[in-house]
């Protein structure tokens, strides 16, 4: 596929521009009936290029604000609004709540990864994060019987009873990032085990995956500020996955023909050639001495990979890694 400028060449003017588009799709699309509707929105901003939902990601959530009995809006952020009302006194702010009804809520969370390819090399793509965010009831801000010590332990109590999830208002989006990943690639906030990660995808017969790399993993990105407060960013690779995968060995492992077997097996299941590899890789549930026993059956009396794998797997048995 021919990539359009707009995709190829996103210099920092035109992904600036792109990212005020991406968070103007997320204020005006409704995905009260799922992401089809995201997808459809963003795809319209690159006409040129094919926009793919890679996979979204659930189970998170975030502090919300705090409402009252009627579901009416007191705060929008239960630690402001904590620290405000408390004036750092948390017996002042436990007074104020005896006399009330007040909830804290919650922010359930999915982000929704799309993802744009603008070359042949796995870090050639664009990376858009959408976070879905649904308010819902969480517990109630006062017991009796419950003395925090602090607003720290009053905003996220460890052992307090919660409330059915009950929504308050609809779900919404908003957008999180945008990142040219081939930028990301090229900054000093990325590991040498990112980087090889993604220099063994293109040398290994994955590089023949349907799709190319980042229709069958993401990066998982973290934002943070180092002591003299400048911002950085670390990765680490996810895998996409439409189902569960056959079990990789993270104990005994088999040789031979039945080792042969389920590494295949894997792969099939995966969809690309060479995935137990990269999984083994990225998951520390399985053991490094799979890549061992493959190593061993290859250097004996099997032939089960092809000759670029054989010589990553070479490499990697000189000099093991994993994220």
């Amino acid at each position: 596929m021919t990539m359009s400028n707009t995709a190829s060449n996103l210099d920092p003017g035109l992904a600036s521009e792109l990212e005020l588009k991406v968070a103007e799709v997320c204020r005006s699309v409704d995905v009260s009936e799922g992401v089809a509707p995201l997808i459809e929105a963003v795809q319209a901003l690159l006409p040129d290029v094919e926009v793919h939902h890679a996979m979204t990601r659930s189970g998170w959530h975030r502090f919300g604000g705090v409402v009252d009995l009627d579901g009416n809006r007191i705060a929008h952020n239960i630690t402001e609004w904590a620290e405000s009302e408390s004036d750092g006194e948390i017996d002042e702010l436990l007074y104020k709540l005896s006399e009330v009804q007040y909830f804290a809520t919650r922010l359930n969370g999915q982000t929704h990864y799309l993802v744009v390819q603008t070359g042949p090399l796995a870090r050639d793509y664009i990376q858009i994060e959408i976070e879905q965010l649904q308010e819902v009831l969480d517990r109630a801000l006062y017991d009796p019987d419950w003395f925090p010590d602090s607003i720290a332990e009053f905003v996220d109590p460890t052992d307090f009873p919660r409330l059915e999830p009950e929504p308050i208002g609809a779900p919404r989006l908003l957008f999180r990032r945008l990142v040219r990943v081939s930028d990301l690639m090229a900054s000093p906030d990325t590991s040498s085990r990112l980087a090889r990660f993604l220099d063994e995808w293109d040398r290994s017969s994955a590089s023949e995956a349907e799709g190319g790399f980042c229709h069958h993993w993401v990066l998982s990105i973290r934002e943070y500020q180092d002591r003299d407060g400048d911002g950085h960013m670390t990765a680490k690779p996810v895998p996409v996955l439409a189902g569960a995968l056959p079990a990789l060995a993270d104990a005994e492992v088999a040789r031979g023909a039945a080792l042969a077997n389920q590494i295949h097996g894997f792969d099939r299941e995966a969809g690309y050639p060479f995935a137990w590899y990269f999984h083994m890789l990225t998951n520390r549930k399985v053991s490094h001495k799979l890549a061992e026993a493959v190593h061993a059956d290859l250097m004996g009396a099997y032939d089960y990979l092809p000759p670029r794998d054989l010589k990553l797997l070479r490499d990697w048995y000189q000099d093991p890694y994993g994220l």
